[in-house]
């Protein structure tokens, strides 16, 4: 059985947690089986009003209150109105930083990942984007706040990767998606890993 990450390991700023995560291995149980995840790319983001690509930027709100409660629970969103996105909460409570899940391998339930991503004409692509984690893996908007750390989630160790990238986030406008945030990480090569978009930044 791999092995848990216990509630300490998340009590510290996302940047600290993020590229930790690389390699763990997300699984949900659902009634319709058990999809797991090993993730290969994230994205830290601050609370603390330092961070203008970050949900807490302007401090809590209704939307974003995981992100100030207990560190290692889910904080799931709409993005765009019709996709659901899912980070880890880190930092002790209070305090607000999130780790967005942004892409990963589907290591076990493939089949149902498949059904769950019938557009996909790749294994590679099934979760690859974080919208695209979220769906495969089973993640809804009413997960928000579930315990990574007791079912029906379970966010364990994996393999420590090799290598490890970094690089201003992904799809951020703003200020939030320069290289000031360098906050984005991957493994290099593997083929889950979302392509980098660029958005023009207040230095454009």
């Amino acid at each position: 059985m791999p092995e848990a990450f216990e509630r300490e390991f998340f009590a510290a700023p996302a940047t600290i947690v993020a590229p930790l995560l690389l390699g763990a291995l997300l699984t949900h149980e659902s009634d319709e089986g058990a999809v797991t995840v090993r993730l290969t790319e994230v994205e830290a983001y601050l609370g603390d009003g330092t961070d203008p690509g970050s949900h807490a930027f302007r401090g809590r709100t209704k939307r974003n209150a995981v992100m100030f409660e207990e560190p290692g629970h889910l904080y799931a969103y709409f993005t765009y109105g019709m996709h659901v996105c899912a980070n880890v909460a880190c930092s002790p409570a209070g305090e607000a930083s999130g780790v967005l899940m942004r892409g990963g391998e589907i290591v076990d339930g493939l089949e149902l990942a498949r059904s769950r991503r019938r557009t996909a004409k790749r294994d590679t692509e099934l979760a690859r984007g974080p919208a695209r984690l979220a769906t495969a893996v089973g993640i809804r908007l009413t997960d928000n706040g579930a315990d990574l750390l007791d079912g029906p989630f379970r966010l364990d160790r994996g393999a420590v990767p090799d290598q490890i990238a970094a690089g201003p986030r992904t799809g951020l406008s703003g200020e939030g998606g320069s290289a000031s945030f360098a906050w984005r990480y991957w493994i290099p090569s593997d083929p889950t890993v979302s392509p980098y978009k660029r958005h023009k930044t207040a230095h454009d």
